[in-house]
């Protein structure tokens, strides 16, 4: 079955059909299209989708989606971003699926990746996710537009760095299930407090259907306010953590360093399994799962097998054993984003592995952007996390580490440089056989690239 037809795209639109088609996906990267997709020629601020019509073409795209005439087959409309907000509804109303939205300041991937996979175990075949991070303005329609129309379950995160970008969200995927993952310092430039950012991440319960469920993490210093926030729009509330009071609680966990296990109780069912994932945090994100996979319907045990498979998150987690000077040495791939949190968890993460035989710890760690007037402060704090990791060698990247650097100064090598590239440089000088690096910064200061030079010497290794 097709995923829209050129008739079903203009009556959800508004459009009129200009040569007939039908598209098996929706994509508005013309990068993306494999063969027999819709493009959806976006007009934004750095450029216009229609400059990448040709392209699309020649790759193989069905049909575009367009404001201005075409020679390919075609959908005419008005405004392109407001045709694509509307294919996302047309979308969420013609299936019966059951909508689960994802938010907070870390883990919302995570959680989304391995709610995608512990009710893919349940209903196989019949589960939608969100792909990589497309979870804003653009993202979560896109998303939408591309749920097939036979799924049982869609599970959709929803990211912001401002307030009320996450009540637009909502309110167009219309969730009967969301969730909190964690509250913290992220995005600080555009908030003035860290309750501001709570306000703003409680806006997801804004768009839940009547009836709809709210999950909410026990542990969090601002579980009260979400809870504020939750009791206006949702008829239950589920809170998940590892302190006692918890609706989903860890009754106990061993931390090991490449996995977790853990006895949980879910209500009136307990639970033991085991995550592929390292970290006390992955112990939070798994409880998260649980209560929306139990809220949702699904098997628990189920969710437990698949919370066991849950490895090698590309830029969140993955392992690599790459060449190093003298032999081989483990990568963990943290480099797809970062704040003050996720720093902390990953580098406690980097203190529970003990390396082989003369192996050191070390940490590749890139600037945290978006911190604004509390930047120099919230790097410098990382000196304690890095400290207690046990980390011996030390490379930062961009202008903001100069604090941490300052910070840690004698008290192991630092290396300070001022781009990934130059980063690279110092990792192919310094990593040696057996140590263990993490890689970790923000998106923007683009470590993912020394993950993928590294990724080369994996396999030259």
């Amino acid at each position: 079955m097709s995923l829209w037809t050129a008739a079903e795209i203009a009556a959800a639109t508004g459009g009129t059909v200009h040569g007939d088609f039908t598209a098996n996906g929706v994509t508005f990267d013309s990068r993306e299209i494999a063969g027999g997709e819709l493009f959806v020629a976006l007009k934004g601020e750095a450029t216009d989708g229609h400059r990448f019509l040709a392209q699309a073409q020649t790759r193989g795209a069905a049909g575009m989606l367009v404001s201005q005439a075409c020679d390919a087959p075609h959908v005419l409309v008005a405004d392109t971003t407001a045709a694509l907000d509307a294919l996302a509804i047309a979308a969420r109303d013609r299936s019966p699926a059951l909508r689960i939205g994802v938010t907070g300041s870390v883990g919302k991937t995570g959680v989304k990746e391995a709610l995608r996979l512990a009710l893919g175990r349940y209903a196989p075949g019949a589960v939608h996710a969100s792909v990589k991070s497309y979870n804003n303005h653009t993202g979560v329609p896109l998303s939408l537009a591309r749920m097939p129309r036979e799924s049982r379950f869609g599970v959709f995160e929803m990211g912001m760095n401002h307030a009320g970008e996450l009540t637009a969200l909502s309110a167009l995927v219309r969730p009967q299930i969301a969730i909190v993952t964690w509250v913290a310092s992220a995005h600080r430039e555009f908030f003035k407090t860290e309750e501001d950012i709570a306000d703003a991440k409680g806006e997801i319960f804004s768009g839940l259907l009547p009836g709809g469920i709210a999950i909410i993490p026990h542990d969090n210093p601002h579980r009260d306010r979400l809870l504020g926030h939750a009791r206006k729009y949702a008829s239950n509330i589920i809170t998940f953590g590892l302190e006692p009071g918890a609706d989903v609680v860890a009754e106990s966990f061993v931390l090991h360093p490449d996995c977790s296990c853990v006895t949980a109780r879910i209500g009136a069912h307990r639970l033991t399994f085991k995550i592929g994932m390292a970290g006390r945090h992955w112990v939070g994100n798994a409880l998260a799962v649980l209560a929306a996979v139990d809220a949702a319907g699904g098997d628990l045990a189920l969710a437990g097998l698949a919370l066991a498979e849950l490895t090698d998150l590309p830029g969140r987690g993955q392992r690599l054993r790459v060449a190093a000077n003298g032999g081989h040495a483990v990568v963990i791939d943290e480099s797809y984003n970062a704040n003050p949190a996720s720093m902390a968890a990953s580098l406690a993460v980097l203190g529970e592995i003990v390396p082989a035989r003369a192996g050191r710890r070390m940490a590749l760690l890139g600037a945290m952007r978006e911190l604004g007037s509390l930047s120099d402060q919230f790097h410098a704090e990382l000196a304690p996390h890095v400290v207690d990791a046990g980390v011996s060698a030390i490379i930062l990247v961009g202008n903001e580490m100069k604090p941490l650097a300052a910070a840690l100064a004698r008290r192991l090598e630092v290396y300070h440089v001022n781009d990934a590239a130059a980063a690279e440089l110092e990792v192919t000088k310094l990593l040696g056989s057996d140590d263990v690096l993490l890689v970790k910064g923000s998106n923007s200061i683009k470590l993912g690239d020394v993950v993928t030079a590294l990724k080369t010497r994996e396999a030259d290794a």
